[in-house]
């Protein structure tokens, strides 16, 4: 185990753990404001109620997503010290921006439509819940906005060997950010469909008795998140698209990994539904290809070269230096590329069928276990799916930290050792697991109450201890 691989693992087991609860949270702060939203135009307490007790998960999810983002940012100071002092200049501003501008919408508006239920107008109400989600999207853009530039770098200078900004607004203006955020953004909001219905799924299948009016509210999450899981599905696949043609364009190498292509194809090129990637050979094996279709992902066309891995290699040694290699890890691009698009397909199905099962006029979805449990444990898919969607965009920027100007060898922190990084390791895997366990438990406990039963706890009168009749 070497310095570099380990602090790599630790950053993408913090990285991934965190990512769990981004759009966990942006997607479940999105629906909730529209239940509520939906109660102040209707009066209807049916919505009311479901915003609260949705709400609640929302909440567990946001905690838990702040402390494991408080652990991310530790590793640039621990881990990848001089990748810091090289991007220091370019990631303070859009850090700065997320935690004093984002996190304090977040957190302030948060506290506030927790503790007034019942104390301002609803139309108020919902306004909180509302700037919790802007604030919880600005946070993602500035994120993004400082990923992106380790992506496609712009509006930088190069002094004394660091990478210093002359231009803050070619960084909102990088097409790749927008690409980035539409496509993170979409798919956290899918994401939240897709748990709701799913945990609405495992409300129904249990074996105790639900009253009518729960009922009604378990019914009306389910259409309003199937809705949300299949728009949204769909528009992630669309600008998904759209940011592969970019990629053709702006990273080819990371577009030929995901498609297998080591060797430029010819002007109508077959797309690898399998394959193997022999990495030492630079070759692929055992490979099941249909012609003319990468062009037509590529191109929209049917005629269009791809570029592929060994000459971009050979460009990239001429233009980087001879070195190193520039192959991502190709395999692990290839099929996580894949799970991504096969599951957003799947939720697209199964929220088009599961919204024409749970009609009216059907009710079929409810009256068969069997499409329950396919809702229920569709719950876990877009976790994997949005962590398979990260590889693609982080392993596809191999060698680089920062394309073409830093690479990841170079960013690794000098005075770090294996003994310290081991031990770290094993200290951050036991508390994530241990916040895993804890959040499950939470949500369980919070599926258990009554949907109907969620009102505002009644407070015991606090006394001012200088009022005169307080003794």
């Amino acid at each position: 185990m070497s310095i570099l691989s380990l602090a790599r693992f630790q950053f993408a087991m913090t990285t991934v753990y965190h990512f769990f609860f981004v759009p966990f949270t942006i997607g479940t702060a999105f629906i909730v404001a529209i239940m509520e939203s939906m109660y102040v135009h209707t009066k209807n307490e049916s919505y009311k109620k479901m915003a609260k007790f949705w709400g609640n998960i929302f909440l567990l999810s946001f905690a838990v997503g702040v402390v494991t983002g408080i652990i991310q940012e530790f590793q640039f100071g621990m881990n990848w010290s001089d990748y810091s002092r090289f991007m220091g200049d370019i990631f303070g501003a859009p850090l700065a921006l997320e935690a004093l501008l984002s996190f304090f919408i977040e957190s302030t508006f948060i506290g506030l439509w927790v503790f007034t239920w019942n104390k301002v107008k609803p139309g108020l109400h919902a306004f909180f819940i509302w700037m919790t989600s802007f604030g919880s999207l600005t946070s993602a853009l500035w994120i993004l906005t400082a990923n992106s530039f380790m992506q496609h770098p712009v509006g930088y200078a190069i002094r004394g060997g660091r990478a210093v900004m002359v231009n803050f607004s070619a960084l909102l203006k990088n097409p790749q950010l927008w690409f980035e955020f539409g496509h993170v953004i979409l798919n956290a909001i899918m994401m939240g469909g897709v748990i709701f219905a799913g945990l609405t799924a495992f409300q129904l299948l249990k074996k105790r008795s639900i009253s009518n009016e729960a009922r009604i509210i378990y019914k009306k999450t389910m259409r309003l998140s199937l809705w949300m899981s299949l728009i949204f599905a769909i528009f992630g696949l669309v600008l998904g698209d759209m940011q592969m043609q970019y990629l053709v364009k702006e990273q080819p190498m990371k577009f030929a990994a995901t498609e297998d292509v080591y060797t430029t194809t010819g002007n109508h090129a077959p797309w690898t539904i399998v394959g193997i990637a022999n990495t030492k050979e630079h070759k692929v094996q055992d490979n099941i290809d249909i012609p003319y279709v990468l062009s037509i992902l590529s191109y929209h066309k049917t005629t269009g070269a791809v570029t592929g891995m060994n000459e971009l290699n050979a460009q990239y040694k001429k233009k980087y230096g001879k070195n190193i290699d520039y192959y991502p890890p190709v395999n692990t691009l290839f099929y996580s590329f894949r799970i991504m698009c096969a599951i957003s397909a799947w939720i697209i199905l199964v929220s088009f069928v599961g919204l024409i099962m749970s009609r009216k006029k059907s009710g079929y979805l409810y009256k068969h276990k069997w499409t329950l449990w396919v809702l229920a444990l569709t719950t876990f898919l877009p976790f994997i799916g949005n962590t398979a969607g990260w590889f693609v965009t982080e392993f596809g920027r191999v060698p680089w930290t920062v394309y073409g100007l830093f690479t990841i060898q170079q960013s690794v922190s000098p005075n770090v050792s294996v003994a310290s990084l081991l031990t770290s390791n094993i200290v951050y895997f036991v508390l994530f697991t241990a916040l895993a366990i804890t959040l499950i438990g939470l949500i369980v406990r919070e599926l258990r109450k009554d949907p109907t039963q969620v009102i505002e706890p009644k407070f015991k009168k606090v006394l001012d201890p200088f009022d005169k009749e307080a003794f």
